[in-house]
């Protein structure tokens, strides 16, 4: 603002109005975070010459310039600058000064004020101004409303504006703590209804016409100009014109003459005395009344007793099933609903209710619901994609996602609320009919809350220095918690009685190139105790040993070889509710799932970009963890291998599920995290109604599988209701969750996902999204050359190859003796594994890997299972059939992502199948370095000659030379 005016003036503004000060602490408390900057020149010459240099939105020019020179100034100004805003301000505004400088029709000057020492005035100026410049854009894109205000006194709209500016700011500062974030809070501030100031019958008629589908009301005075001339009773024709098409809209007329009064009220409108002493507070209280600010209050239509307030809509929502039918159809026949909601910037709901009427409706009970559901729709669908800074009064049932702190959400989080973003941005949450596709209702204890727990425990040093894993999950354990939090913690527990789980959310975690896919702990909870102190007991336990699952042995080890630093880390918690339901005191959804939009091996006719999805029924346990699940494409759902005949379904399908133990009162950490959970076997799910359509019946006399779980026979996991039938589009769903995935990520993705079948009558199927994560890629874009294959040399070949490039430097091969392996000693087998690891961590050597079956699994009938820190130095890993067992690769799990992200070169082969070649004739005649009954480890003189093919997928191994 570039204020032309004499120092006098300016000491005057500063020192008795204290206008730099008033509009700066106005702007702030209204999070408007760039208030206007005051430039002063003290004559017009120096004016100009600041124009000429500085661009400036806004000139006021004040009488102390010289009256004679300031119409030449404003129209010297106007002519070089003839957009740029001129406002004069004068210290009274007494007819002889506006006489004597002849401004009124002066073209130069967009607004005259008077300032009588209100120190608002400012902030009222600037305000009418950027209202006047922002009316069409913020109506026609968003449905702000607006406020006319006609009057020609230039002292009384000084007056008026700075109180309805005020009033308007006290019920915008009230509806920013409604705004579920600092975003939103802003938004809602932007969202107040504009002044729009009418000097004249003709300009408040124009504004009328042209925004009448959004104003919030009229406030006008009764004489002022029409034609061209003072018009005695302007006020009430413009009053009468309004009221032929809107009998409801609030217009205020105010006038000196008191007469006026009568014609007023027979046309609708309610009227102010301006003679009277409380003026201005009348002014305030009709306001605030009649547009809708403040609560929201039921009152009884004969007496005017309150009968129900509400504060926000949440309140009101709960209020309207409860309220009294007279005082409903009060309210509503006066439209006050949609009046309060549009004062709220509620203006989509608010437009969606403003049409219906009573007699839409059978009766008063229909319309009561009617708007319960549609508040609750439009809570639930603004609550999507918004991540909503965490509050003990605004928290419930709709809140979709929400921090508690103002730390990172580390990359789990992160993950999730993106996800939550883009499904709402790209229109996919209700793309199917009758599924809602949601990420689970989700808070996030930021790393704030990591932090203040670490310090005031003095946790760094034992959790950086300590070795064992129970020493530090006990040191945990005992830590005191944030005080802070447990009221948060209990807000939460409230609003949130079925099953949850407590997941880790580093910083690191989900990281393009380092997953740290299942290196920390989650916890599941049943959140079924009675009492709110010992689910909150149950709870903070889970949220400390997640806590200390970022310091133990395998994070150690996870974060050394992907050379990060533990004290580096940063550990955020996802307290997030489970899918699923409770069948018997077991608490599972019917599909669990990892879908990944790239194939790294593709059969037939699938391609890689295609994707693949690997699904169980149950908890995702079975997938992660690599246990025994029913793989896919999701382009091609009908061809499935797995279940193409009824033997080969008998063999390769589920015959265990995973389920929360709704039984399990105290939560009993441990180094492993799945203390509470129950492995089962699947005919415990038979009486669940939960197979209906995930499994089909074995029909043992004709040898056929038939769809359904209503026929006798035995019960097969096979998806075929879903995925030949499409009774759930789950392959069409990941086909669209995958692409999106990819394209907001820009490159290939990995999702975790849950279904939840057993919805109840007339709700919706739901598909939740649990985590994204990027796939991590090697260099497969590079050709490596693999010659003619000597079947008789080769030592290894594989055509179902993850990894590029040459390996060098290899000369150690450590693997199961194919007839020595034995599924019921696989733990030990790992526990060999693991120390002949721990050699070459000593040595820095790298060595080869050959284990039947499928590696890492928690299942040990399925393979060994070990973690990867104990096979952390290998470099190639082989895992190979044997004559009993066929192995398909385990692309879903986490052990797999997280080799791969390593570098680890992945080789599948089948050999008793022709699928690939394990050559243990040639590798049995060498001496071993080290022999057992299991294990056979063997040191070559020279590196071998290790090489993969990423474009193709082989791989060869075999002695140089």
């Amino acid at each position: 603002i570039l204020l032309v005016c004499s120092h006098y003036d300016k000491f005057m503004l500063d020192e008795d109005g204290r206008i730099d000060e008033q509009l700066f602490q106005e702007y702030m408390a209204l999070s408007l975070h760039y208030p206007p900057r005051m430039t002063q020149a003290g004559t017009a010459e120096e004016a100009n010459k600041i124009l000429e240099n500085k661009y400036f939105d806004l000139v006021i020019l004040m009488l102390s310039v010289g009256e004679d020179n300031l119409v030449e100034l404003a129209e010297g100004i106007k002519s070089k600058y003839p957009l740029k805003p001129i406002i004069l301000l004068t210290p009274l505004s007494t007819k002889e000064t506006m006489k004597r400088i002849k401004m009124e029709n002066s073209s130069s000057i967009d607004y005259i004020f008077s300032w009588q020492g209100n120190t608002n005035i400012m902030l009222a100026m600037v305000k009418v101004l950027e209202d006047r410049m922002n009316v069409d854009p913020d109506v026609n894109n968003v449905g702000v409303q607006s406020i006319i205000l006609v009057e020609d006194s230039v002292r009384y709209y000084s007056s008026y504006l700075p109180v309805i500016y005020e009033t308007l700011f006290k019920q915008a500062r009230s509806l920013m703590k409604e705004g579920l974030n600092e975003w939103e809070q802003t938004i809602r501030m932007r969202g107040r209804p504009k002044i729009l100031l009418a000097r004249s019958y003709e300009e408040a008629l124009s504004l009328y016409e042209k925004y009448k589908k959004h104003i919030l009301g009229v406030i006008s005075d009764i004489a002022y100009l029409k034609n061209g001339e003072i018009n005695n009773e302007a006020g009430l024709t413009l009053c009468e014109h309004i009221r032929k098409e809107d009998q409801d809209l609030p217009i205020l007329l105010q006038s000196s003459q008191l007469e006026h009064k009568e014609a007023a009220l027979k046309q609708g409108a309610s009227f102010i005395h301006k003679h009277t002493k409380t003026l201005l507070k009348e002014l305030e209280h009709y306001i605030r009344i009649n547009y809708g600010f403040g609560d929201f209050i039921f009152r009884n239509p004969d007496t005017q007793e309150p009968l129900g307030t509400a504060t926000d809509l949440k309140e009101l929502q709960n209020l309207i099933l409860k309220i009294d039918d007279k005082a409903f159809t009060y309210h509503v026949q006066n439209n006050e609903i949609s009046k309060w909601l549009k004062a709220r910037a509620l203006f989509n709901l608010a437009n969606y209710l403003r049409p219906k009427t009573i007699s839409d409706f059978s009766n008063i009970t229909e319309m009561k619901q009617f708007i319960y559901k549609s508040i609750k729709d439009f809570r639930t669908q603004h609550g999507r994609g918004i991540i909503a800074e965490f509050s003990n009064n605004r928290f419930d049932e709709l809140t979709f996602f929400s921090r508690i702190g103002s730390g990172s959400l580390g990359g789990k989080g992160r993950g999730l609320a993106f996800v939550d973003q883009q499904l709402k941005k790209n229109e996919i949450t209700y793309k199917f009919n009758n599924v809602i596709i949601s990420i689970p209702r989700t808070i996030v204890l930021t790393t704030e809350v990591f932090d203040e727990f670490m310090l005031t425990n003095d946790l760094y040093d034992t959790a950086l220095s300590e070795d064992d894993d129970k020493l530090i999950l006990n040191t945990f354990l005992k830590a005191k918690f944030p005080k802070t939090i447990l009221s948060n913690l209990d807000t939460i527990l409230e609003n949130i009685t079925q099953p949850i789980a407590i997941r880790s959310s580093s910083l690191l975690e989900d990281s393009h190139y380092q997953p740290f896919a299942g290196i920390y702990s989650t916890y599941m909870l049943p959140n079924n105790r009675e009492k709110l102190s010992s689910r909150r007991k149950e709870l903070v336990k889970a949220i400390k040993s997640v806590y200390a699952s970022t310091y133990l042995k395998q994070s150690k080890d996870y974060m050394k070889a992907t050379n990060n630093i533990v004290e580096d880390e940063k550990m955020a918690v996802i307290i997030q509710e489970i899918t699923g339901n409770n069948f018997q005191d077991k608490y599972y959804p019917n599909i669990s799932g990892v879908a990944r939009s790239l194939n790294f091996y593709p059969i037939g006719s699938e391609k890689a970009d295609e994707g693949i999805v690997n699904i169980a029924f149950g908890l995702g346990k079975t997938v992660v963890d690599g246990g025994i699940s029913l793989r896919f494409s999701p382009s091609h759902p009908k061809k499935v291998i797995q279940v193409s005949n009824p033997g080969l379904a008998m063999k390769t399908s589920q015959k265990k599920f995973y389920a929360l133990d709704m039984k399990s009162k105290d939560l009993r950490p441990r180094e492993d995290d799945g203390g509470n959970l129950l492995h089962l076997d699947i005919d415990k799910a038979e009486n669940d109604n939960s197979l209906r359509l995930v499994a089909s019946s074995y029909d043992f006399e004709n040898n056929r599988l038939r769809e359904g779980t209503d026929r006798k026979g035995k019960k097969i996991i096979t998806f075929s209701s879903i995925l030949k039938y499409s009774m759930f589009p789950l392959a069409d769903i990941c086909k669209t969750i995958l692409k999106m995935g990819q394209d907001i990520m820009n490159v290939p993705i990995e999702i975790e996902f849950a279904v939840n079948l057993n919805t109840e009558d007339n709700e919706p199927e739901i598909f939740s999204f649990l985590q994204i994560r990027p796939i991590v890629k090697g260099s497969e874009g590079t050709e490596t050359d693999i010659k003619t294959i000597d079947s008789e040399t080769t030592l290894i070949y594989s055509e179902k190859a993850m990894g590029n490039g040459v390996y060098e430097n290899i000369k150690d091969l450590i693997y199961i003796k194919p007839d020595s392996f034995d599924p019921g000693k696989t733990k030990i087998m790992g526990k060999m594994i693991s120390d002949l690891n721990a050699n070459f961590k000593n040595s820095g050597n790298s060595y080869i890997l050959v284990v039947p079956g499928r590696l890492g699994s928690t299942d040990p009938w399925l393979g060994i299972p070990i973690a990867w820190t104990d096979i952390s130095n290998a470099r190639i890993i082989t895992e190979t059939g044997t004559s009993s067992f066929r192995v398909e690769p385990s692309q879903g799990t986490h052990f797999f992502q997280n080799i791969t992200s390593l570098g680890c070169a992945y080789l599948t082969i089948n050999p008793f199948v022709d699928d690939g070649i394990f050559n243990t004739k040639v590798l049995s005649q060498m001496n071993a370095v080290f022999e057992n009954e299991f294990i056979r480890h063997i040191q070559f003189k020279e590196p071998l000659d290790a090489r993969v093919d990423g474009r193709s997928g082989r791989a060869i191994i075999r002695e140089k030379g």
